[in-house]
Order: C-alpha cells, then sequence, then structure tokens
C-alpha cells in the first residue's frame, strides 16, 4: 500500500487531490501519513477523517485549539505552524503533493526531496524562487519530481521519449484570464472582485488574479527553464483561450506534439499520482466537433508586463526569480488590500528587481534555503515601500 501526503490539502489543488483519493478507495488503496491546510481547519478536519490521516497540521498556530477540538478522539494528531509542517513533510511517504500557494510552500517540499521521496509539485514558487538549489536537492538525494502544474505536466508527457536537445521550442498556453477581452485603458480600474473570476479554471483567488495579470504564466515560464533545462528564447506563451491544448512541443523536423485535455487539475494530479502507469480519471473526454475551434493569438506584453520581467529574470539569474517571487506575491497582497490599483502590480515588481540588482550577490544562485529566504524578505520590502509611489 503506498502512503501519501498532501501539503495545501484545503486549497483548490488539494480539494482536487482529496477527490481523486476518496474515489480510489482511500483510506483502502493508500496509507494517508500527513495533510496540511491554513485557515480552514474544520475541512482539513473533515478530510484527515476521511483518509484516517496520522497528523493534520495547519500553518496558523492560533488555529490548533479548534483542530484539535475538531479531532477529538480520532486519534489523529494536529499541530500547527510552519516548523510543524515541515516536520509533517519530513515523514516518510512514497508520494507527497506539494500544492501550498506561494514561498511558503518551498521548506516543506525541501524536507520531501531531502528524504528522497517523490514530490508531485504544483508549487510553482519552489521552482521560481530556488530553481537550482530544489533541482540539486534532488539530484543528491535520488528524489523524484512529478510536474503538477497543468502546462509543466502535459510538457512532461509529451516529452516522453523524446531527445530534449531535438527540440526547436516549447510553448505554454495562457486563458488570458479575467481581463483578455478588456480594452487596456479599463484595467487600470479593474477591481479585486472582477479579477477574481476566472473564465475556465476553478482556482484560489490569488492563483486567480494572478491569471489575469499574467504573472501565473510569467512564474510558468521561469519554472519550465527551471525544471527542463530549456533555453529562454526556445520558452513562448500563447494566449488560447479554450484552455484545451495546455502546452506543445515543437521539433526540428517542424512537427509539433501537443497536450490536450479539459481544463480540470484532476488530469494532471491523477497522471502524477498514478505515474508511470495511466489510471481512469473523472476527466471529461474531448469532443472536439462540440468545440468546433481552437483560436491562439500572441500575448500583448503592455497588456501584460509580467511575461517580460519573467524572461530578464531568466537571463540575469542568480537570486533574480526569489525577489520577483517575493515582489509578486507582496504586491498582490497590496492590491487585494486596496493599496494598489491591478496595474500598478508589475511596476512594483520591477523595481524590487531593479533595487536589488543593485545589491551585492544578486548575481549568485541561492546555495541554501536561508539565502532564498533572505532575498526573498528583500523583495517583499522593496514592493511594499514602493506600493505608495505606484
Amino acid at each position: 500500500m503506498r502512503s501519501i501526503s498532501v501539503l495545501g490539502a484545503t486549497g483548490s489543488i488539494g480539494e482536487s487531490a482529496f477527490d481523486l483519493l476518496m474515489r480510489a478507495g482511500e483510506p483502502e488503496t493508500f496509507r494517508t501519513i500527513a495533510l496540511t491546510g491554513a485557515s480552514n481547519v474544520a475541512r482539513l478536519a473533515e478530510m484527515a477523517r476521511a483518509l484516517r490521516a496520522e497528523i493534520a497540521v495547519t500553518a496558523m498556530p492560533e488555529k490548533l485549539p479548534e483542530l484539535r477540538e475538531a479531532l477529538a478522539g480520532t486519534g489523529i494528531e494536529a499541530a500547527a505552524g510552519p516548523e510543524a509542517i515541515a516536520e509533517a513533510a519530513a515523514r516518510p511517504a512514497d508520494w507527497t503533493l506539494s500544492a501550498i500557494i506561494g514561498a511558503a510552500g518551498l521548506p516543506p517540499g525541501l524536507e520531501v526531496l531531502r528524504r528522497g521521496g517523490t514530490l508531485a509539485l504544483a508549487n510553482k514558487e519552489s521552482l521560481v524562487a530556488a530553481g537550482r538549489l530544489v533541482m540539486a536537492e534532488a539530484a543528491r538525494s535520488g528524489a523524484r519530481i512529478l510536474p503538477v502544474d497543468s502546462e509543466h505536466s502535459a510538457i512532461f508527457q509529451s516529452l516522453n521519449g523524446e531527445n530534449l536537445e531535438q527540440v526547436e521550442s516549447v510553448t505554454i498556453t495562457a486563458s488570458g484570464g479575467a481581463f483578455r477581452d478588456w480594452p487596456l485603458e479599463r484595467l487600470a480600474r479593474a477591481t479585486v472582485s472582477e479579477a477574481s473570476c476566472h473564465p475556465n479554471w476553478a482556482m484560489g483567488q490569488r492563483i486567480t488574479i494572478d491569471s489575469a495579470s499574467m504573472f501565473n504564466k510569467a512564474l510558468e515560464v521561469i519554472e519550465t527553464h527551471e525544471f527542463f533545462g530549456i533555453d529562454e528564447e526556445r520558452i513562448r506563451v500563447l494566449v488560447h483561450p479554450q484552455s484545451i491544448i495546455h502546452a506543445f512541443v515543437s521539433h526540428r523536423d517542424g512537427a509539433s506534439i501537443a497536450h490536450m485535455g479539459a481544463p480540470d487539475m484532476r488530469h494532471a494530479i491523477g497522471y502524477a499520482l498514478n505515474w508511470p502507469h495511466r489510471a481512469a480519471l473523472p476527466v471529461a473526454a474531448l469532443d472536439l466537433a462540440a468545440l468546433g475551434s481552437l483560436t491562439f493569438s500572441a500575448p500583448d506584453e503592455t497588456r501584460w508586463p509580467a511575461l517580460r520581467l519573467a524572461r530578464e529574470v531568466i537571463r540575469a539569474g542568480g537570486a533574480a526569480g526569489a525577489v520577483l517571487n517575493a515582489a509578486k506575491e507582496q504586491a498582490l497582497d497590496d492590491f487585494i488590500a486596496g493599496r494598489i490599483g491591478f496595474m500598478d502590480m508589475a511596476p512594483a515588481v520591477e523595481r524590487a528587481l531593479e533595487a536589488c540588482a543593485r545589491e551585492t550577490g544578486f548575481s549568485a544562485s541561492p546555495a541554501s534555503l536561508d539565502d532564498v529566504l533572505a532575498w526573498d524578505l528583500r523583495g517583499r520590502r522593496l514592493a511594499a515601500s514602493t506600493a505608495g509611489a505606484a
């Protein structure tokens, strides 16, 4: 019986994973070691009971009494705080899904890699902020990383049996988010509620807003570079409103291999859960006749400057990824709180990158988690300090 852990169980990715596990006959099919969440401890406890987890951990220490009460009499251990999440991740498990949003997912993900486990990685920020560190740790311990972002799962599947050196380019697609059809002049007045409604995908608020600003795709460009080792000039982005083709790989002979599927994260999660085999999944089969047509267009970097920043970060290397990710998270916090406008986020990130680029050591890749966290702190502070000037 395979043992599994889910980090970020109560988010949208975690909920999709929970659905797959329950459909697979959990807890008879899998043995659940750890589940982690944040503020929704009632749901976390419900999941832990259903999966008969060994431990449930909330990221919020003030929520621990509520979690303990919800798990009373079950024999399931309750814990709280970032250190407890890292400790839970370090517990041996055959397969661990990292679905924590933001840089907070990096420390527990590294714990999984240190013990040589299989890490199903939905936390793209880990590779953006610390790509070399993450990949080096996996190589050192013999751990396996399976991509769970729909685009990177698509690339992974499309590259199966192919020689990466013979690949001409890799293209990831973007829906365009909530504002893809808005006039450019209207974007400055976009509200948080408007940015939080995705036309295709059912996701959490933060990633939905990141989709509207295209920062989500910017992170995925960097993630493609770090995970697959593909040069920046060979990574392309197309706006594809239907979200049916998630990525395609183009070869030197002029042929392209595309991965197509309904916009349902259970596909990528299920692929990673069952890899190297394919299992039946509760995902709708494609009906191309019903779809009628698929459309594509080049992204407008005036509308979505985050894509330009991603390419500049790849070319800069060093600590640029850690700073971009941190500044992006801070700018998103400021937008949600009403301190800056929608179109002020990218300039805040760019100013933080420019300021950090003048600091000693910026050109060196972070060699440890402490290094990453130090640059993360600088990026957040600089983005926050420029919020009023945006």
